[in-house]
């Protein structure tokens, strides 16, 4: 058998089942492709790919590629749409296994269907590698997912539904062709950044990271009380960059949550983290159960809000230039280093919906651009779930924005180091009943 391994979010060979099938092969050729549409302006005034988040991509993928050598494989990396590249390299290498792991959203989806069909008679298989359980040992089928995260959890706790256990490396891998030089030299360059060094992408540091923040410094004894800090880095864990781009399985953090629970203390702040791993799954399947609703204005739940789109409001949110400080701190820190705290995603997420009365999709191309580690299920379905379109029964969150400054960020630290406090600040208003420019 000569098989492809179409490498997506599951930058990893720790725990990474549809290479681990491909370790029986005659040959196997290991293939990540970047998309040149990743970098172009999208519908939402985004791009799907920032510069932080590519950067971060990067690394992990160069981080991949030196533990793909120490086995003898390589990465060969190939630049243009799946759909073409993929069946171009099957047929050039006489390609008869195509793999890769399951993805949520649409695009990943049409991808992998446009590249089957365009490969008839080539076998082609997709496992799970992205979620903490496999979809056969769900409860329920997907099509009764809950309609809140509340009931998923006490569905899958009530059985006692345990995460898949995760595989180790495997043991050795098929040899690679012969293969001329990949694409690399045509992808894009890498900017400086002010993103926190220890946040680099790559299967090692994420492991690492993991070891480190669990045993330790054991900071997950104290994750519940500290989780909703703004600036801190080991107030959370930090694991969500490498989960996104997979460089780090979610069953493995799960399973070492376990260890620890087992072999030091289990608390509150245990559970929590792992609440929050049952979090990410629930909008795993949810992506996967609504496919394209995930991305529509009136979301799951088809409720339509009176929105808009405000140009200037936009820019002052995303330059963070609004009238609320700690958003613009929120905004710069995001804009500066590609990362934003849960909490400064929800404030900043409430502003745009309620303060700014801003179309919820633009926010979340938002997002989707700068965050290094964003995640498709994750990132829609909690914007969907903050404008009240989604996930959540009380329907639309609002947030006091003054009430949340003084409760985690009290000095006003926060908003002093991410300049909050903008010179120029953008107004709500600019222009009155008749049009006429205001002030």
């Amino acid at each position: 058998m000569r098989a492809l391994y179409w490498f997506t979010r599951d930058l990893r060979l720790h725990d990474n089942p549809g290479l681990m099938q491909c370790s029986d092969a005659d040959l196997l050729l290991c293939v990540f492709v970047v998309d040149p549409h990743w970098f172009e302006p999208g519908h939402f005034q985004s791009r799907t790919m920032g510069t932080h988040r590519w950067r971060f991509l990067w690394q992990s993928l160069s981080d991949l590629d030196h533990q793909l050598r120490a086995q003898g494989q390589r990465l060969h990396i190939a630049v243009g749409r799946p759909h073409k590249v993929i069946p171009e390299l099957c047929r050039s290498y006489h390609i008869d296994h195509l793999c890769r792991s399951r993805l949520a959203g649409t695009t990943e989806a049409l991808d992998w269907q446009q590249t089957v069909a365009a490969l008839p008679g080539i076998q082609h298989s997709q496992y799970e590698a992205t979620s903490l359980f496999e979809q056969s040992n769900l409860p329920f089928d997907l099509a009764d997912l809950s309609a809140t995260f509340s009931q998923f959890r006490k569905q899958v706790e009530n059985v006692d539904l345990q995460p898949t256990d995760p595989l180790g490396d495997p043991i050795a891998l098929p040899p690679a062709p012969g293969l001329p030089n990949d694409d690399r030299h045509l992808c894009p360059p890498l900017n400086t950044s002010a993103t926190d060094s220890r946040m680099c992408g790559g299967e090692r540091v994420a492991l690492s990271h993991l070891y480190h923040y669990v045993f330790e410094r054991r900071q997950i004894v104290t994750y519940k009380e500290t989780r909703n800090a703004l600036d801190d880095w080991y107030s959370s864990s930090k694991f969500s960059p490498w989960l996104a781009n997979g460089s780090l399985s979610v069953r493995t953090v799960a399973a070492q949550v376990r260890l620890f629970e087992e072999r030091d203390q289990r608390n509150d702040s245990t559970y929590w983290l792992y609440f929050e791993l049952l979090w990410r799954e629930y909008f795993h399947w949810y992506a996967l159960k609504y496919g394209r609703q995930l991305f529509q204005r009136d979301g799951v739940q088809r409720k339509r809000r009176p929105v808009s789109f405000y140009p200037q409001r936009f820019r002052a949110w995303c330059e963070g230039t609004t009238p609320y400080p700690l958003v613009n701190a929120c905004m710069n820190q995001l804009r500066e280093t590609g990362y934003l705290s849960n909490r400064g995603r929800q404030l900043a997420a409430s502003c745009f919906v309620n303060e700014l009365g801003l179309d919820w999709r633009f926010g979340a191309a938002w997002f989707e651009e700068q965050l290094i580690d964003y995640d498709v299920a994750s990132n829609y379905g909690n914007w969907q779930y903050l404008a009240g379109v989604g996930a959540d029964p009380r329907g639309l969150r609002q947030f006091n924005l003054e009430k949340q400054a003084r409760q985690y960020d009290p000095e006003g630290h926060f908003v002093a180091r991410w300049n909050g406090q903008a010179e120029h600040m953008t107004p709500l208003y600019t222009v009155d009943a008749a049009d006429w420019p205001v002030g």
